[in-house]
C-alpha cells in the first residue's frame, strides 16, 4: 500500500492535487505528494522572506550546529529506512543508496563543521593620520532567502548539499525537489523540523505548474537560487531571476577519460565499469567517452565487454543488483535511440544496445562513434560508454575539448610527465589520475565549465555562496 505525504509549506490551504510517485522499476504507485498552487508559494515566500527580514527570528551559531549535529543523528539511526526509500523513488541500487545514504550524513556534519571555523576576517586600513585610527574586520551573515531546485538522481545527497548548506548559513530555504523523487527531501525536511529547526526556515514545494515553479524562482524576495538539472533548464530559469538574485548551476558533462599507452588495466578497467555505469550512468560526470591509445585499444575493448556483460541489472531493491533502471521509459527511448543512430553511423556495438524491460538498458560499449553522433555530442545519462582509439594524444585532446561543456574527467597513465601533461591541456574543472571521472567526495570542489554550470559546488563553497562578508570600519579620534 502506498503512503501520502502533506505540503509542507505555511498556512493551512488545503494541496491543489496530488502527485503519484512511481516506482521507476515495477511501476507501481509507491507515495503519492501533495501538490501547491499559487497561493501556497506566496505564503511560502511572504513567510520566508519575512523570516529572514526579521532579525529577531535569526538562528544563532549554536543552534543551526545544534540542529545540523542533531539532524545527522537521527538519519544515522534511520539509515536503513532512508536507503530503502532512496533506492526505491530513484532507481539506484541498494549497494550504491547505501553509500549516498551514508554520503549524505557526513554532508549533514561537515555543514555543521564548515560553521564552526569559516569566520570573518581583520582587513588592513594602512591611512595613518595624526588624529586617527581606523580598524576594520568582515563577520558573515545570511545572503537571504534560499530557492533550491534539485534533480532526481541522488534523492537525498543532493538534498542535503543544498537544504543542508542554507540552513548552515542562516537562510530560509524552499526546496522544489524532483517530481520523480520528492519523497527523500519530504524525509530529510522533516528530520531536520525533529530535530528543532522551525518550520519557517525550510519548506518543501512541489508547484502544480511550469510555470508556477518559475514564478517561484524568479520571484523578488529570492537572494540565491541553487540549480541541480539540465542544463536547458537551468540556463532558462537563470535568464528569468530578478536583478540582484545570485545563483549556482550545476548541469552536466560529457565526460573524457584518457588510457594512454603507459595505463595499467588491472585498475582502468574496474574503475571505468564503475564510472560508466553506476546508477545505470544517470550521474552528472559519468564516464562517457573514453580515449585509449591503439596498442590498448583491443585489450581494454575486450575486458570492458566482459566486466559490462557481467553486471547484475535489475530490481534495485536486491543488494545483488549493480545496474538498475532508467527513471522513466521515454529515457528509455532515448538512449536506444542514441544508440541506434550510432550504429547506423558508423559505431560498432561491442555489447548491450537492447532494452532490458522495466526500464532497464542493458550496460553498452560502443566503439568509434562519429564525433558527430549524439552519444559523442550530447551528455546521454544513461548505461553507455563509448571507446575511441587514437594515434595522436594532441588529437583525442582536441577532440575532448570540443563540446561546450566541460566538467570532470580523468587520466589512466602509469607516466607522470603524461599525466601532467594531459591535466594542462584537457578542459576541466577536476581531473582525476587513476580513478573514474565520477568520484566526488562532498568536501570537493564541484564545478561545471562553460554550459556545464556556474559557480562552484562541495558543502563549505555552497555554503559561502550563501553567505556575505559584512565589514564594519571603526574609526578612533586620538586628539
Amino acid at each position: 500500500m502506498s503512503s501520502h505525504f502533506s505540503l509542507m509549506l505555511a498556512g493551512e490551504q488545503p494541496a491543489i492535487s496530488k502527485l503519484s510517485v512511481n516506482s521507476p522499476y515495477t511501476g507501481d504507485v509507491i507515495a503519492t505528494v501533495d501538490q501547491c498552487g499559487d497561493s501556497h508559494i506566496e505564503a511560502a515566500l511572504a513567510l520566508a522572506y519575512g523570516t529572514f527580514t526579521d532579525r529577531g527570528q535569526w538562528l544563532s551559531l549554536n543552534q543551526r550546529v545544534a540542529i545540523l549535529e542533531k539532524t545527522a543523528d537521527l538519519m544515522t539511526g534511520q539509515a536503513a529506512e532512508l536507503t530503502a526509500g532512496a533506492a526505491a523513488e530513484g532507481g539506484k541500487p541498494m549497494v550504491d543508496s547505501q553509500v549516498e545514504i551514508n554520503r549524505a550524513i557526513t554532508g549533514v556534519k561537515m555543514c555543521a563543521e564548515h560553521i564552526k571555523t569559516a569566520v570573518g576576517e581583520v582587513i588592513p586600513l594602512t591611512e595613518v593620520l595624526p588624529d586617527t585610527l581606523r580598524a576594520g574586520f568582515t563577520q558573515k551573515e545570511p545572503i537571504g532567502v534560499v530557492v533550491a531546485v534539485s534533480a532526481f538522481n541522488h534523492p537525498l545527497n543532493l538534498i542535503v548539499h543544498q537544504v543542508g548548506a542554507a540552513v548552515a548559513a542562516g537562510c530560509p530555504v524552499i526546496i522544489k525537489p524532483a517530481g520523480d523523487t520528492p519523497l527523500s527531501c519530504l524525509r530529510f525536511v522533516a528530520l531536520l523540523r525533529e530535530a528543532g529547526l522551525p518550520s519557517a526556515w525550510c519548506q518543501v514545494a512541489l508547484p502544480d505548474s511550469l510555470e508556477l515553479a518559475t514564478s517561484l524562482v524568479s520571484d523578488p524576495r529570492v537572494a540565491f537560487f541553487s540549480f541541480i538539472g539540465s542544463a536547458n533548464v537551468g540556463w532558462m530559469l537563470r535568464s528569468k531571476l530578478s536583478p540582484g538574485t545570485r545563483c549556482a548551476l550545476e548541469h552536466g558533462g560529457v565526460a573524457p577519460v584518457f588510457v594512454d599507452e603507459h595505463a595499467d588495466l588491472n585498475k582502468a578497467v574496474p574503475a571505468i565499469l564503475k564510472g560508466g555505469f553506476y546508477h545505470a550512468g544517470q550521474v552528472c560526470v559519468s564516464v562517457q567517452r573514453v580515449f585509449v591509445h591503439k596498442s590498448l585499444s583491443v585489450s581494454l575493448a575486450e575486458a570492458l565487454v566482459e566486466g559490462a556483460n557481467g553486471l547484475v541489472v535489475g530490481d534495485p531493491l536486491d543488494f545483488a543488483t549493480e545496474v538498475g533502471p532508467l527513471i522513466r521509459s521515454a529515457e528509455v527511448d532515448r538512449v536506444q535511440t542514441w544508440v541506434a543512430e550510432a550504429v547506423e553511423t558508423g559505431a560498432q556495438l561491442l555489447c548491450g544496445g537492447k532494452v532490458l524491460g522495466n526500464n532497464c538498458y542493458a550496460p553498452t560499449i560502443l566503439l568509434n562513434p562519429s564525433t558527430e553522433a549524439s552519444v559523442s555530442q550530447n551528455e546521454i545519462f544513461g548505461p553507455v560508454v563509448c571507446l575511441y582509439t587514437y594515434d595522436d594524444i594532441q588529437v583525442a585532446i582536441k577532440q575532448a575539448n570540443s563540446l561546450d561543456v566541460a566538467f570532470q574527467a580523468s587520466i589512466f597513465t602509469q607516466d607522470i610527465d603524461r599525466a601532467m601533461m594531459i591535466y594542462h591541456n584537457i578542459d576541466a574543472s577536476a581531473v582525476m589520475l587513476n580513478d573514474h571521472t565520477a568520484y566526488r567526495q562532498d568536501n570537493m570542489p564541484f564545478a561545471g565549465l562553460r554550459h556545464s554550470g556556474l559557480g562552484v559546488g562541495g558543502i563549505g563553497h555552497t555554503i559561502d555562496d550563501m553567505r556575505i562578508d559584512k565589514m564594519l570600519v571603526i574609526k578612533a579620534n586620538l586628539a
